[in-house]
């Protein structure tokens, strides 16, 4: 059967009666802007996360990246949304993004993730075309640098570590050791998985710490703070992992040791539960990697169940979507500390946004395992490394202001996909 012969009661791709329908066709813009989107492309890159990039093409001469979440299957999804957007201006990025949150509604933080590299894709062409840096049209500047927070981890790489006595990796020498070289390569902020296995044998269903667990995670986070002081940022992360009660147990141990926050004590979906946290605890609690939408963190900011918000820069719908995040967690005194396990280029995405925003602390930096990780997107103007001394000196090249490495891309292309660069 060829698509002309579909039947009738065969509902096009977005599909449903079309009664507030977001797409337009051009007829009013003068000729060099009157740009059409051609097409999707995706790849995906073997980092220490697989790293999903799309690519729009336009009939300018001129194409645009972004980066997704969650590789594969946003990167499936983003695939077939070019039946949608050929024909798009991608000038229209708030636009576009209503286009495609109108016709896949209900595809969750996946679709989201989609999105975003699809919207982050449009700013780059926007930015080429108008010759000027993303955050330009994001509303400007409030900073030349972007902080960065290292995720940090004791013993073995996160890829290793599974292989090993946990016993024997998660030490407070390790940690002490890891935090040691994290400062010493100039970083001024990091934080440490706290949420790692104690005993030889533990009920992993309860989600409950016993004491002899509890004494563990104050011995790492003691190790840390001895060694490199209390004027490092320090956070830790439980990955939501955890009763009520043990998460304020451990909060209440921790306290004294002055942490810039305690990350996703208890599971996202249990509103009641992380209020209570952050209630009881007299330090700050940063969640927010699994909201993906602006009402979401309103919801959030509105009930007081965190002190800061931590908006995935790629997973979260958008660039534009995440300024929106940051302007409702500012209306509640929130700050921003952005989720980032991302390539360079996801990474630049969010140093656009986060020099764009007033309430931003800081970006997380999840790759330093990844020797190569600085080589693969190089500055369009200017020279030098991406990430150095624990800041992002915000590129000033039009659009996101770096290219992909080919060489580097191609190397570790992930089986299954073609390079599209």
């Amino acid at each position: 059967m060829t698509q002309d012969d579909q039947p009738d009661y065969r509902i096009p791709q977005g599909g449903g009666v079309p009664w507030r329908d977001m797409g337009m066709e051009e007829d009013h813009r003068p000729a060099d802007r009157d740009v059409e989107i051609t097409g999707i492309e995706t790849m995906a890159i073997a980092g220490n996360f697989t790293w999903g990039i799309v690519k729009v093409e336009t009939d300018a001469g001129v194409y645009g990246l972004g980066e997704t979440f969650r590789a594969e299957a946003a990167l499936d999804m983003a695939g077939r949304m070019d039946v949608d957007l050929e024909g798009e201006n991608p000038l229209d990025t708030s636009r576009i993004r209503e286009l495609l949150e109108q016709r896949y509604t209900g595809t969750g933080r996946i679709g989201q993730a989609a999105f975003t590299a699809i919207e982050t894709a449009c700013f780059d062409i926007k930015g080429k075309l108008f010759d000027v840096p993303v955050y330009e049209l994001l509303g400007g500047k409030y900073r030349d640098e972007i902080k960065i927070y290292c995720d940090t981890h004791g013993g073995e790489s996160l890829g290793e570590a599974s292989q090993h006595d946990p016993q024997d990796v998660y030490t407070p020498e390790s940690y002490a050791r890891a935090a040691r070289e994290v400062v010493d390569e100039g970083f001024e902020a990091l934080k440490f998985d706290l949420d790692v296995p104690t005993h030889a044998e533990y009920d992993e269903a309860n989600r409950r710490m016993d004491n002899e667990a509890l004494e563990h995670k104050v011995s790492l986070v003691e190790a840390v703070r001895d060694e490199i002081g209390y004027d490092v940022d320090l956070g830790m992360d439980l990955h939501w992992n955890f009763t009520t009660e043990t998460a304020i147990r451990l909060g209440k141990k921790l306290e004294r040791f002055d942490l810039a926050w305690l990350e996703d004590p208890v599971p996202p979906e249990k509103t009641e539960s992380q209020k209570r946290v952050t209630e009881a605890l007299d330090m700050p609690v940063l969640t927010g990697e699994n909201l993906v939408t602006t009402s979401q963190f309103n919801d959030a900011a509105r009930e007081g169940m965190m002190d800061i918000a931590a908006p995935d820069v790629n997973k979260c719908g958008g660039l534009g979507e995440y300024v929106d995040i940051a302007t409702v967690c500012d209306l509640y005194g929130v700050p921003i500390a952005s989720h980032n396990i991302s390539s360079p280029l996801g990474t630049i995405a969010g140093a656009h946004v986060s020099a764009a925003i007033p309430n931003f602390l800081c970006m997380e930096w999840h790759s330093r395992d990844v020797p190569w990780w600085n080589d693969m997107v190089d500055r369009v103007e200017g020279s030098g490394p991406i990430l150095d001394d624990g800041y992002i000196d915000l590129p000033e090249g039009p659009g996101l202001g770096v290219e992909l490495n080919r060489d580097l891309c191609e190397e570790y292309l992930v089986d299954g996909y073609d390079l599209v660069i």
